[in-house]
């Protein structure tokens, strides 16, 4: 059960918007951050500022300490089997860009393809593309799942990597990885996994996974923003190129020659976000102490209650229905744009997002615009759903 107390740790709830408080419900965008990941930034900061890895004094030691008890922290919450198969990005775009141009600047040549699935962010879309390879999507149904026998039929000798998402950002659905990993792997085709909505959600192991690579931001599981996660099994992330180079990711140079460093510190080049790792580390205690279960049961429940609730809502259309996914609402109020709705919603204090959400694709599979998305996080409560939906039917005659 979520402690009682959840939502007194973030005093941004207690906004007023408009007149109105606040219903957040932009969480598959940006979560809000407890007071703990604020109080370890801050204290950072204001005690402990330094450069990491080379200095030869106190403060120096003790950031350096700290960032990399995050790093096996990270390890412990998505089980890898070694520390240095966890990277830090900036994020999970920044994640998935390093491996479309290191992996596919050895692997990828004229003519080869990337399988990707028709629910895919941009930032899993676009990447690939710059580097050279030809996409082939896996088609999914109206309700939003995978279809797993044309799937199979996308490889070719020119397959060299599968790259999917764990859980649709749009559509919630939640995507069956480890099956998908076992049929590339049949054709010794490795898997990377966008991992962004999946983490904040339900419990990821990627051995039991067995993925290849695996990306996540911090700002989607209560962390700052401009940190991110990539993770890569130790051959596979050992066998591909630098992403960038400058310091920390070099052994030697000199004008003739530069020798790499091991992993993970090759993938970090220049001066990390020591500040927003360690606000990071908050952010994974806050979620194990309330349970990484129990934030999934609660998410659950509220999307049920939800679900239920607006489908009784005249004129609404649900987009994402698959028998297993997260706690993500898309929808459409009869003809109206959704950025009306989202414009409308605001005026009562209720945030959702509006757009195409980066999956302009997913657009295009059903022939609209973009949707209104509302998501859901530890610290919602049936109450507001209850406060959304009043707001919806309170702004349908405006849309007439």
């Amino acid at each position: 059960m979520i402690p009682k107390n959840i939502r007194a740790q973030f005093p941004i709830l207690d906004t007023q918007v408009h007149g109105h408080q606040l219903v957040y419900l932009d969480n598959a965008a940006t979560t809000q951050k407890p007071l703990s990941v604020v109080n370890a930034l801050s204290d950072y900061y204001l005690t402990l500022n330094s450069n990491i890895h080379r200095g030869a004094h106190h403060l120096a030691a003790e950031a350096t300490e700290r960032y990399e008890a995050v790093r096996r922290q990270v390890q412990a919450f998505v089980n890898a089997r070694h520390s240095h198969e966890i990277v830090f990005t900036r994020g999970t775009t920044e994640s998935i860009n390093l491996v479309a141009a290191s992996f596919g600047r050895k692997h990828i040549h004229p003519g080869d393809e990337v399988i990707v699935s028709g629910m895919e962010h941009h930032s899993d879309i676009v990447p690939w593309q710059l580097a050279g390879a030809i996409l082939r999507p896996i088609p999914f149904s109206d309700e939003g799942v995978l279809d797993l026998e044309a799937y199979k039929r996308l490889f070719s000798d020119r397959t060299r990597i599968v790259a999917v998402n764990h859980v649709s950002n749009t559509l919630g659905t939640v995507n069956p990885i480890r099956e998908i990993v076992e049929i590339a792997h049949a054709h010794s085709v490795p898997v990377l996994v966008d991992g962004a909505q999946a983490v904040s959600h339900l419990a990821v192991d990627v051995q039991a996974l067995d993925c290849d690579f695996y990306c996540f931001s911090g700002h989607k599981m209560y962390a700052p923003m401009g940190v991110g996660v990539l993770y890569g099994r130790e051959d596979v992330l050992g066998d591909i190129p630098p992403y960038q180079g400058g310091g920390e990711m070099i052994s030697t140079v000199s004008f003739e020659h530069t020798t790499y460093n091991e992993l993970p510190f090759r993938f970090e080049a220049g001066t990390p976000s020591v500040g927003d790792v360690l606000g990071l580390g908050a952010a994974i205690d806050f979620m194990l102490d309330a349970g990484i279960d129990a934030i999934a049961a609660h998410e659950a429940d509220l999307l049920a209650y939800a679900t239920e609730r607006i489908s009784a809502v005249p004129g609404i259309r649900l987009f994402g229905t698959a028998p297993h996914k997260a706690a993500v609402l898309s929808f459409l109020v009869g003809d109206a744009h959704p950025y009306d709705v989202g414009t409308l919603l605001d005026q009562l204090g209720v945030a959702v997002r509006t757009g195409h959400h980066c999956t302009q694709p997913i657009m295009d599979r059903y022939g609209i615009p973009g949707t209104v998305r509302a998501s859901f996080a530890v610290y919602n409560t049936r109450s507001e759903v209850d406060a959304f939906v009043a707001a919806l039917e309170r702004i349908m005659p405006m849309l007439q």
